[in-house]
């Protein structure tokens, strides 16, 4: 079975795009004392500022290219593999 890299390229970008939006919110919820999501979301998305509505947009978008980066070079590897090993 080939994995189509469309598919596999959007269904990561929603995820992630998904994932960061509840990163977000339980950065919110939970005191700053027990997390530290706005250190760690600093410093995985270039350019993100914590609680400003642009760097929310930026880290929406960063997050979702990310996933769609992940599933453009994940996929053609698993095909070229699977082709390759694969079962039969």
């Amino acid at each position: 079975m080939l994995l189509n890299t469309k598919v596999v390229s959007w269904s990561l970008g929603i995820f992630l795009a998904f994932s960061y939006v509840l990163c977000v919110l339980y950065g919110l919820v939970v005191p700053q004392r027990l997390h530290g999501m706005s250190a760690f979301l600093e410093a995985v998305l270039p350019a993100f500022k914590w609680l400003t509505f642009a760097g929310f947009i930026l880290g929406l978008v960063e997050s979702f290219l990310y996933g769609v980066y992940v599933g453009i070079v994940f996929a053609p590897i698993y095909n070229f593999i699977n082709k390759r090993w694969g079962m039969k």
